[in-house]
This record gives C-alpha cells, structure tokens and sequence, in this order.
C-alpha cells in the first residue's frame, strides 16, 4: 500500500525499511506535509458538520419542535381532575396526559400557550372529558363552570344540621360536605350522603382519619356525635367529587390541620397553661360568645374564671348540644344535666362547640389582659360589655333586657 503520507508507517520497523523517506526531495517533503494539513481540517470539518447536526436535532428535542399527540374534538366520558397548590402549567398537562383528557402534555402546552388564563388556573377539582384535544382541554380549563365550587366553612360553623325557632334549618359541615362531593358523571348525579359522612365521623379509625397527636386521647374519650367539632376551621375546602366518605373527611381535616399549625396549634400554646385541645375549646366558646372585637376580653374571663374554679356558665355551650341558634336559655335548659351544660358541670366542654377561626383561636392562645369576670351582649349589634363582680353584671344584664337587646 502507497504511503506517501506516513499514515500507516511503522515505527518499529527496521531502519532499512524506514531509509527510502530519506531520499525524497525538500519539495516532495513540503507536499506531504500539506496533504496531511489538509485530511487533518476536512476530518476537524467532518466532526464539526456532525457536531452541528446533533446539535440541531437535540435543539428540536428540548424546545419541543417538531409533531405530537394530540386527539380530535371535545372529549368522550367524564373525569375529575385535581389541580393542587403549586402546580406548573407544565405539571397540569402532565396530569392530564395520565389521566387521558388529553394525548400529549405538549398537546395541552402548546394549545395555551398564548391564553394567560392558563397560568392563572387555581388549585381545586375540574370537570373534564377524556380525549379532548389540546385546544378543547385548554378551554374547559379556564371556564369557571368547569371548576367544581369549593366548600366554605364559616367560623362558628358546627358539625350537624341547626333548626331556628321558625323552623328554618341551617345545614352543618356535614351536610355541606355531602352537597360539595355531588358531580354529574356521565349523566349520574353521584354523591357522598350526609348520613355516610356522619357514619364516619362518628365511627371511624380517628387515626384513620388523620386526627394529630395532640388531639387523639381527646377525640377518643369525647361523645361520638361531637369528636370531630372544632377539628375543621373556617375557610375553602376543595371536596373531591364522588370521594368515599373517609376520603372525603380525611382530606378535609388535613387541610385544616395545616392551618391550625399556621394559628399556632399546638406549637403555640405551650405558654397558656392549658393543653393544644383545650386551647381549641377556649376558641370555640370564644368565637360563640360574642364579635371579634370582644374576642380578648372573652377569652380573658374564661382564664380567670376557669383559674378561680368558677363555672362558665355559658348559654352557648347549652344551645350547643340543644341544636339551637339562639342566645340565651331557659330555666329548664340549664338544669339538665350534660357535660356540655356549664351551668352545671365545672370546668371546658368535652369539645369544641363549633369551628373556631384564627382571630377567635389567637385570643385563646394570648387573651387580652384584664380583671373581668363577667360580660353580656349590652348592644343590639352584639357588642357585650364586661364587668368585675357579679352586681355590676346584673346591673348591665337587667338594661340590656329592658332596652330589647335580649
């Protein structure tokens, strides 16, 4: 083989065999070192050009260049979809691909690309279709009437079903909960019914149903009916459609408990003398008894009462285990026996008699300072007035009740 460029000479062979380069000309030397110059940059050339070419084709992976799944029309049968807290455009169409709305998440991205609503989709439940397109999913995504509506608790919110003197009923977190879980699936209305949730609530596993440590020897010893009071705070709930009951609850108090540790339960009682639940107690009274204006004189006279080893003697914690949305109690009322009336049984309830919200638990936690003992709604819009002895409080009571205030 002709070698002229030395490409494939040997090193280690015989110096006879290495003499004939010695005879060549400087001239022919010179060319041979050019042609090698000149395989060296056509092969650099070669590497750069195939460089170049994997360069552009990795281009078009990562910037998403280039076809994709995408299905045809609106959609086929119905699916719920969970949009949690923090998700990423990217991490919605991700969701979707796994749960078949659509073929692709690129199907999803591309189609809401130029939508700003697409980045504003909030967390909760969504009513979609499987095999949509990506344009059909980006739409049904930012249509408000695709969002199942979430649940609001309201501070002072109980568990069970209250009916008013005219008979007008006030439907309870229970029954709340049962209305947000029902969907229409594929033309069935599908439900958790209030009876299931109440099966559960008062029936369950607490551990089961993620109720804390803190909690769990009170929860356990407490009537069953009223385990769960106190334990869901005021605020939105996303309610899965068509959950099971243990589900449904689970999720619910997992929400609440979460913020119960942002208000400062249990890390924060440390300092009240009282335990985490006890403290969740002192808010729902509190929260019960009168405006948040009040909320730390309130709070104030169940310290001071509860340290001096007097009774409460709350007309709400009787009205409580009575269903009843009223402010005061009778005669009759007060002298049965219960551990929820406080007229009668010294100390806090079993259990929070309602849903206590953050203001209402920042004054159990820190209540404000003061010598009162006693109060009572003195104003028609509910403001109560607060008293140090037992005379001035009956001087207060008997005005407000002359003026109609009760």
């Amino acid at each position: 083989m002709n070698d002229d460029l030395g490409l494939f000479t040997d090193p280690d062979a015989r110096p006879d065999e290495r003499t004939r380069g010695k005879n060549d000309t400087a001239a022919a030397r010179r060319a041979k070192r050019r042609r090698k110059r000149t395989i060296l940059w056509v092969v650099v050339a070669l590497v750069l050009a195939g460089g170049g070419v994997g360069a552009y084709y990795g281009y078009q992976t990562l910037s998403g260049i280039g076809s994709y799944d995408d299905f045809a029309g609106a959609g086929e049968a119905d699916v719920v979809v969970e949009v949690k807290d923090g998700d990423l455009v990217t991490t919605i169409a991700n969701t979707l691909k796994d749960q078949g709305v659509v073929a692709s998440s690129r199907a999803f991205t591309e189609a809401g690309a130029d939508d700003a609503r697409v980045t504003a989709i909030q967390p909760g439940f969504y009513l979609m279709k499987t095999k949509m397109s990506g344009e059909a999913a980006v739409s049904r995504m930012v249509d408000p009437a695709a969002k199942v509506v979430p649940l609001e608790v309201k501070g002072g919110n109980v568990l069970h079903d209250i009916t008013a003197p005219d008979g007008s009923i006030t439907k309870g977190i229970l029954s709340q909960l049962s209305t947000a879980s029902c969907v229409e699936l594929d033309g069935q209305q599908r439900c958790v019914t209030t009876e299931q949730l109440r099966e559960t609530a008062d029936n369950a596993d607490p551990a089961a149903l993620g109720i804390p440590d803190w909690a769990l020897g009170d929860v356990a010893n407490a009537p069953k009916e009223n385990r769960l009071e106190g334990l869901i705070v005021p605020g939105l709930y996303h309610v899965k459609p068509g959950a099971e009951p243990i589900e449904v609850l689970k999720s619910v108090i997992a929400t609440s408990l979460s913020r119960l540790q942002g208000y400062g339960i249990p890390t924060g009682t440390l300092k009240t003398g009282f335990r985490p639940y006890e403290v969740l107690v002192i808010a729902s009274l509190v929260e019960k008894e009168g405006l948040t204006k009040d909320f730390g004189k309130i709070s104030r006279v169940v310290y001071s009462r509860l340290a001096e080893g007097q009774i409460l003697q709350f007309d709400s914690t009787v009205n409580y285990k009575l269903d009843r949305p009223i402010i005061t109690t009778s005669d009759e009322d007060r002298a049965a026996s219960g551990p929820y009336n406080t007229y009668k049984v010294k100390g806090l309830p079993p259990t929070p008699i309602g849903s206590p919200g953050q203001q209402a638990i920042a004054a159990a936690i820190a209540p404000e300072e003061g010598p009162w003992m006693y109060f009572v709604k003195c104003q028609k819009d509910g403001t109560s007035c607060f008293t140090n002895t037992y005379d001035e409080h009956k001087v207060v009571a008997a005005r407000a009740e002359a003026e109609g205030v009760f």
